[in-house]
């Protein structure tokens, strides 16, 4: 029998920042490389000052034995703000299990951390020895940081080794962002104190710095050097680039998650594992991007033609200097595409081409900056592929030709690739941060959950809500496996599972994210446990955006509450006014239902307490308009909204037809909102569609009701269309969330539109019809006249729920195309 696959946790703070990115892309290729599952697990913290990370409370201290074997921490982005006590302590938490920690060194801890001290202080020793500069300011990283701090001290020693006096006035705070960073320069900026050089303990700091820089008119480097620490990405492709000690955070990401395996071998590790950091010169600091390429002087030497043999082993070498891959791969590659160039020379043509365009698939899979490999050809032409008199060899000068243009096209598809990848997921979360600001009850998420989160590329998906006030137990809302939603099983499960029963049982290894589900600091909803695989700015959006949407549903519920108690409490009052909401409702509907191009047939049938169902059908010369809603609440207060309602949509509809529905329930929110507020004291509100016909099928719309179904001719399949917006009545402007959305009509297609009375009629289980079996009523009786389909419609509806306790409105349109 095969043994059990380990499962160990990344726990970190967020997903989005460079450094975290980089740490966690270097696990998660690691996990894969060992074969152990992978936890990620973030949310609880961001780098701002006052937090105080409690490993007994929130995603962490779900983290444990009988969840995971292991545990890779990333402490230096942890705990900018609880210093190494307090990171001590959190790992202490988790000393049942065998733990590495990335970026900080924890006595008693296996930690893997950079040279802080040496890579610090090559940077200042830099720009003071290399460019001469006399007064270096720098940027440090939170003052509790531990990293920030071994930086900090290596500047202070660059100047004392130099004999050079520390000039407070020249250092100044920053908190490891590119806002810190911009902040920072201002206040030295603000000093007004002379400097020729800045050094920044972190790059988005020292982008942010430059960004201010350039906004004062100050040149990078002719006026003064930058220097950052790190080599994210960005650092590479800024303008102008940036001068930078490479940190080798994959590598750290990796070797932390090999130190994890190692203890659950049972094998002794190091303490403390020490990676070296090298100085990337750019044009930041006015070196250039080859600067660190040898220079020729003088005549070129004489060498034999075209051989590799002689200085095989120091190519190979500088090779890997050239280009920062994985530390898995680097003496890999160097050897392999010397052995192609060799193959070439040997007079196999293509070879060094081939085995180059194979290098850089490879590495752009593994996140390689891929204009790096400019140096390597650099590198190459300059050591090889001369005559013997000394002059370049056309049939390489020919092939160094056509490699640069290879690394050229890989270089900008791959930043082109990204860029569109992040367009895609940009937009994806536009729409679904649209859609879950709509959710207001549980059933209406769940749906948006099983729509959207596939877009955004999340496909096995297990959100679960605290089922007690200790958040010890979760109960299942939404389970989704392979983009199809399943039933969430019944019963409740320990929190510490994370996710129910058999979601993270699959034989094949696993990689998954793990977030909480909170609005603010102090609302803890539950816990969504997704795959791994996404762009890391999904998980942090969708996070919020479900937290938000949890929130809108718990303020829904409470005024539905509230409503109720009130209600109650006049229910004689109400039983007398719903007398008068009743004759409101029936004598407003419209008494002739004609537009040019559509069948229409249509309905209200008032509760026996009379909510505030609208819909009214409003011909124009090229079209006609139609509108539906519901007033929130019953009797007479609900029926005067109402009449308010058709008032407005009928008035401003006559007055210009060809309004844009948008306009038409921005301009009626605002008017609702001061009557409802101002002159009936009451905080009604109601959903609202607003549709404009075209003869021709087009159809915008606007507002915010349920969904629009649409019966195609064509297909004879319904398609459920989900309006956008905001209630009316509940805010005083929604002018920046309502936007138009169209549909098109095709001859003989079905356009219903229904209130919540038809799909939230309850039977005897309390089982909503619900609009799937909407849905199939309507395509059971498509062929039908209008009339009838509304009839069926009603029908099926009262064999589900004899006695109704809501309004229903039923509108049934049947499309017929100008012949």
């Amino acid at each position: 029998m095969a043994a059990k696959r380990h499962t160990i946790a990344l726990l970190t703070d967020y997903l989005c920042g460079e450094y975290q990115s980089e740490a966690r892309f270097g696990v998660e290729r690691a996990a894969e490389a060992h074969d152990v599952n992978l936890i990620v697990a973030f949310g609880e913290t961001r780098a701002r000052q006052g937090y105080t990370l409690d490993a007994r409370g929130g995603i962490y201290s779900l983290i444990g034995a009988t969840t995971v074997d292991g545990a890779v921490i990333m402490s230096s982005a942890l705990t900018n703000h609880i210093g190494p006590e307090g990171a001590h302590e959190f790992c202490r938490s988790l000393a049942s299990l065998p733990v590495c920690s990335v970026g900080l060194a924890l006595d008693g801890v296996p930690s893997v951390i950079v040279d802080n001290a040496v890579g610090g202080e090559a940077a200042v020793a830099h720009v003071l020895d290399d460019h001469a500069c006399k007064r270096v300011a720098y940027i440090s990283g939170p003052a509790h940081n531990e990293e920030a701090k071994l930086r900090a001290v290596a500047y202070r020693r660059a100047l004392e080794a130099r004999a050079l006096p520390y000039d407070e006035r020249l250092f100044v705070y920053g908190d490891f962002l590119i806002d810190g960073g911009r902040r920072a320069m201002r206040e030295l900026l603000g000093r007004r104190v002379e400097f020729d050089a800045v050094v920044a303990g972190n790059d988005n700091m020292a982008l942010g710095a430059m960004d201010t820089l350039k906004a004062h008119g100050i040149d990078i480097p002719r006026d003064v050097l930058v220097c950052g620490f790190d080599d994210v990405a960005v650092s590479r492709v800024t303008r102008p680039s940036l001068t930078t000690v490479r940190h080798p955070i994959k590598e750290l990401g990796a070797l932390a998650v090999e130190t994890v395996v190692r203890q659950l071998r049972g094998e002794r590790v190091p303490e403390c594992s020490l990676l070296p950091v090298e100085l990337t010169r750019r044009e930041s600091c006015g070196c250039g991007y080859y600067a660190a390429l040898p220079r020729a002087t003088g005549a070129p030497p004489r060498r034999e033609p075209l051989s590799l043999a002689a200085q095989r082993e120091p190519l190979e070498r500088a090779l890997a200097r050239c280009v920062t891959v994985p530390a898995a791969s680097r003496e890999a590659w160097p050897r392999a595409l010397l052995s192609a160039l060799e193959e070439e020379l040997a007079g196999r043509e293509d070879s060094f081409v081939t085995a180059l365009q194979d290098l850089l698939d490879a590495a752009a899979r593994e996140g390689v900056a891929l204009d790096q490999f400019q140096g390597a050809i650099t590198l190459l032409r300059a050591k090889i592929g001369r005559t013997p008199g000394g002059a370049p060899d056309d049939r390489l000068e020919r092939l160094w030709h056509t490699c640069r243009i290879l690394i050229s096209h890989a270089s900008v598809r791959a930043e082109g690739e990204k860029r569109l990848y992040l367009e895609r997921a940009s937009v994806n979360l536009s729409w679904t941060g649209m859609f879950f600001s709509t959710c207001l009850g549980m059933p209406t998420l769940r749906r948006t959950l099983a729509a959207e989160l596939p877009k955004l590329d999340l496909t096995h998906v297990a959100i679960s809500l605290f089922d007690d006030p200790q958040r010890a137990t979760l109960q299942s809302l939404f389970l989704m496996e392979n983009s199809r939603e399943v039933e969430p099983p019944p019963a409740s499960f320990a929190a510490s599972c994370l996710a129910p029963p058999g979601f993270l049982s699959s034989s094949e290894r696993w990689s998954v994210v793990a977030m909480p589900l909170t609005f603010g600091e102090t609302e803890h909803y539950g816990i969504a446990l997704v795959n791994g695989g996404a762009n890391e700015m999904v998980y942090d959006a969708a996070r919020l955006q479900i937290g938000s949407a949890m929130k809108a549903v718990s303020m829904h519920r409470e005024i539905v509450r509230h409503v109720e108690v009130r209600e109650r409490l006049e229910q004689e009052r109400v039983h007398q006014e719903t007398l008068v909401a009743k004759h409101i409702q029936t004598t407003l509907v419209p008494a002739h239902l004609h537009v040019e191009g559509l069948e229409l047939s249509a309905m209200m049938r008032p509760a026996a307490e009379v909510g505030g169902d609208y819909y009214d059908v409003l011909p124009t010369r090229d079209g006609g308009w139609l509108g539906i809603g519901d007033v929130a609440g019953h009797g007479l207060v609900a029926g005067l909204v109402m009449l308010m309602i058709q008032s407005m949509v009928a008035a401003m509809t006559r007055r210009d037809p060809g309004a844009r529905p948008g306009e038409v329930v921005s301009a009626l929110n605002r008017a609702i909102y001061d009557n409802i507020r101002d002159r009936l004291k009451r905080d009604e509100h109601a959903t609202l569609l607003l549709l404009r016909y075209e003869r021709g099928g087009r159809v915008t719309f606007a507002g915010a009701h349920d969904d629009i179904i649409v019966c195609r001719a064509r297909t004879r399949r319904s398609e459920c269309i989900p309006s956008s917006g905001v209630w009316v009545g509940v805010l005083p402007s929604i002018d920046a969330t309502t936007r138009d959305a169209e549909l098109l009509l095709e001859d003989g297609d079905l356009l219903v539109l229904y209130s919540d009375g038809v799909t939230e009629a309850r039977n005897a289980h309390r089982e909503q019809f619900g609009l799937s079996r909407l849905c199939a009523t309507v395509e059971a009786a498509q062929d039908a006249p209008v009339d009838d389909i509304r009839d069926r419609i009603l029908r099926e509806v009262d064999g589900w729920c004899p006695s109704p306790d809501d309004d229903i409105t039923i509108v049934v349109g049947r499309y017929r195309a100008p012949r």
